[in-house]
């Protein structure tokens, strides 16, 4: 997937757990850890603005596009 979620490096740069993220935006623990590992297909907006209040950023910090070659062959 070419999407790189990069929640983890925000949580490091802000000095929060996973735990306190879900509690202060709503969702499951289980949740910010699929976020974090980039298991997911998608994020709803409305999850992503609050992710992004509480850790005040903006989404592009913490979602990276990375093109892989077998994307931009694919693209020709």
């Amino acid at each position: 997937m070419p999407i790189v979620v990069t929640l983890d490096v925000m949580l490091a740069k802000r000095k929060m757990r996973s735990k306190e993220l879900a509690e202060r935006v709503g969702i499951t623990e289980q949740n910010i850890s699929l976020l974090k590992s980039g298991k997911v297909k998608g994020v709803r907006f409305e999850t992503l603005a609050k992710i992004c209040k509480v850790l005040d950023c903006q989404p592009g910090d913490l979602l990276v596009f990375e093109p892989s070659e077998e994307n931009e062959r694919g693209n020709r």
